[in-house]
């Protein structure tokens, strides 16, 4: 049953066969993912018909070193201009490839094993609170924007010291054509209850300009 398809010569039938197989636990494998992870439909569409592509591309190699080194030097001509993907597209990607891999060598049993086992993982990963830490859920993102001509560097001390256990400068920006700062900060209250009274205290020292209070999120590195 998991053993590969393929003998010596790929027959049309067995293409077919592989082709189907993939195809068919492809479209299964991003309906799983449509539930857990937020895209357009054109992303699942590709992820349904992603791992039948990679297949054909690896069958047609089928351990021709020539024909390998001509598929790298074409896809590495290619160049993609599109946005950056969210982790969870990228790991949707990356299995239905994996999965691919397995079709295409020959082994239908493991690649579809691979996007079953994957789609009952996936989700169950992504709805326990195994990674789901209390203390960091606490931290936000405070940007404020203040006139050029107010020296930022003392300016908030006073009342990060009395409402924040944490307050770390996470990055400066102009804005405005530069006739603005925008700072902005890691953070974590003292006191939830708090975030009002010490927006207002910071709104008298910007001079009533622009502050926004976010969950925090590490920027992504970019691929």
């Amino acid at each position: 049953m998991f053993n590969s398809i393929y003998s010596a010569s790929v027959t049309p039938v067995q293409l077919l066969l592989m082709a189907a197989a993939a195809l068919c636990s492809g479209i299964f494998w991003s309906w799983l993912m449509s539930f857990h992870v937020r895209a357009n439909r054109r992303f699942f569409i590709v992820s349904s018909v992603l791992p039948c592509v990679v297949g054909l591309v690896l069958t047609f190699i089928n351990g021709n070193i020539g024909a390998g080194i001509a598929f790298g030097g074409a896809f590495a001509l290619t160049r993609f201009r599109s946005a950056q993907g969210t982790s969870d597209e990228i790991v949707t990607v990356l299995i239905a490839m994996a999965a691919g891999c397995a079709f295409g060598m020959g082994y239908i049993a493991y690649g579809v094993l691979v996007l079953i086992l994957m789609g009952l993982v996936f989700p169950a990963l992504s709805s326990s609170k195994l990674f789901s830490h209390g203390s960091l859920s606490q931290e936000k993102l405070l940007n404020i924007t203040i006139p050029e001509s107010l020296d930022y560097s003392r300016a908030f001390e006073e009342p990060f010291t009395r409402y924040l256990s944490q307050a770390e400068n996470v990055g400066v920006k102009t804005t405005g054509m530069g006739s603005m700062y925008r700072l902005s900060f890691r953070i974590r209250m003292k006191d939830p209850a708090e975030e009002k009274e010490m927006i207002d205290e910071l709104r008298v020292r910007n001079s009533n300009l622009e502050i926004v209070v976010l969950p925090y999120a590490e920027p992504q590195a970019q691929l």
